[in-house]
């Protein structure tokens, strides 16, 4: 069984969004690190933030309701948000939970005790439509800015949408040289009228730095949905290395596994070795252990602060062993071999 985000958040399948949000406040609050010190406080504070990010954002959400957080992790066929390859885009929780707590609060004080309302009985624990004040704007005051009606004179804060991550996939050749990706994304963006939103479809181009590392990011601020109660959130997108058939990634140096026979590592050969940009280097080789390594300075991939610079190419060996010798073969190795 997977995680179960609703109970993680205290409410129930089927929650709405202003009752999501309502939970996360709840919740977040009360095990934010700064204020509950308890064991085990703080990984709760992040399961909460978890629970909060794939619950408010709909297609996550509704990945998860029908397939759970293995389907949601693990990818599922055919689902919403599915990728090229007819793959959910598996989800991983990139984001940090005290930036998405305060996405969420924007420059307000939760913790604070100078709420004017809490002295209408009002408090400051809810989470209603899109204010932070656990009610709806116009319930209680007849339709009136609640600060105005006080004689504070100012209306409530718009909160900025947590964070959307998404994985951008590169192949080694292209962190090789550096590229442009461009990426489609699918937005609601707000009508003249400033409370309906229509579908836009938005191109990003994203510059590939030669030599960029997996887990960097790059961030688009305010590419998420417009919205007339919150600020679009700012889009991240993550380096992600594509799996190569020959080379392997170790930060800046790659790593390639020459297949070799028992002769061979015997009596030395002359090795024809790869290279990312289609190239092949002659090395020759003398006797080669198990265990030996050749190690090629300048052929691996660019230092990202010093791309005129680059690492190596690290080159191991996998000696195939006969899987039978004759015993004349035998008789004249143990003659030959000390």
């Amino acid at each position: 069984m997977g995680k179960d985000y609703y109970q993680i958040l205290g409410t129930t399948k089927g929650a709405t969004d202003d009752e999501i949000k309502k939970a996360y406040r709840k919740m977040a609050l009360k095990y934010h690190p700064d204020k509950n010190k308890a064991p085990g406080a703080e990984e709760k504070f992040k399961e909460i933030a978890e629970a909060y990010d794939v619950l408010s954002d709909p297609k996550k959400k509704e990945v998860y309701d029908a397939y759970g957080e293995e389907g949601l992790k693990g990818g599922v066929t055919g689902g919403p948000g599915m990728s090229s390859d007819g793959n959910f885009t598996r989800y991983t929780f990139h984001g940090d939970p005290h930036e998405i707590f305060r996405s969420f609060f924007g420059d307000e004080n939760p913790f604070g005790h100078d709420d004017p309302l809490s002295f209408f009985g009002f408090g400051g624990s809810g989470g209603g439509s899109g204010n932070s004040f656990g009610f709806t704007m116009g319930n209680d005051l007849h339709g009136e800015d609640p600060f105005s009606a006080l004689g504070g004179g100012r209306g409530s804060r718009k909160r900025q949408d947590p964070k959307i991550y998404r994985d951008l996939p590169v192949s080694l050749e292209e962190v090789l040289t550096g590229t442009q990706k461009k990426m489609k994304i699918n937005r609601k963006v707000l009508n003249s009228d400033g409370r309906t939103t229509k579908q836009e479809e938005h191109i990003i181009s994203i510059d590939v730095k030669p030599g960029w590392k997996e887990g960097t990011k790059i961030t688009f601020p305010k590419e998420g949905d417009q919205s007339p109660n919150s600020i679009p959130a700012d889009i991240v997108f993550v380096i992600k290395d594509k799996p190569h058939p020959i080379f392997t990634r170790n930060g800046s140096d790659i790593k390639y596994i020459a297949p070799i026979t028992l002769r061979e590592a015997l009596i030395g050969v002359t090795l024809n070795v790869p290279t990312l940009d289609g190239r092949f280097l002659q090395v020759p080789m003398d006797v080669i252990q198990p265990s030996t390594v050749k190690r090629i300075s300048g052929e691996g991939l660019p230092f990202p602060k010093e791309p005129d610079k680059r690492g190596y190419l690290i080159v191991e060996f996998d000696i195939k062993f006969p899987e039978t010798l004759s015993k004349d073969v035998r008789q004249k190795i143990s003659k030959l071999l000390p």
